[in-house]
C-alpha cells in the first residue's frame, strides 16, 4: 500500500510525503503507482523547475518527500499545484482505497 501524507500549516499546504508501493499490479504495469508517481513528479518539477522555488525534496525507492521552504509557503502558484495534487489524490483514494491511503497532518511547520 502507498501512504500519502499531505503536510499543512494553519493556512497553507507545505508539501507531501509518499511511501510504499501500491501493490495493485506487477512493477511496470501498476497504473495506480504510475498515477501517483506522475502527479507527484509533476508537482516537484512545477515547484522547483518552473516556479524556481526552494523546496526540500528527497527521493528514493518507494519514497518521495517535498516540503516548501518557509519563505515560499505563501506562493499562490505553489498552493495551486499542491491543492490540485491533494484533490487528485482524493480521487484516486475513492477508486483505489485498498491500495492508497491519504492522511493530512496539520500545523506541521
Amino acid at each position: 500500500m502507498t501512504k500519502i501524507v499531505i503536510l499543512k500549516s494553519k493556512s497553507h499546504i507545505l508539501g507531501f510525503e509518499i511511501s510504499g508501493h501500491t501493490g495493485y499490479a506487477e512493477e511496470g504495469s501498476d497504473i495506480v503507482c504510475s498515477a501517483v508517481s506522475s502527479m507527484s513528479q509533476m508537482v516537484v518539477v512545477g515547484i522547483r523547475d518552473v516556479l524556481k522555488l526552494n523546496a526540500f525534496v528527497e527521493i528514493s525507492n518507494g519514497y518521495l518527500k517535498l516540503k516548501l521552504s518557509e519563505k515560499d509557503i505563501e506562493s499562490d502558484s505553489a498552493e495551486v499545484l499542491l491543492k490540485a495534487f491533494e484533490k487528485s489524490v482524493k480521487e484516486i483514494v475513492k477508486e483505489y482505497g485498498n491500495y492508497v491511503k491519504l492522511e493530512v497532518k496539520k500545523d506541521v511547520f
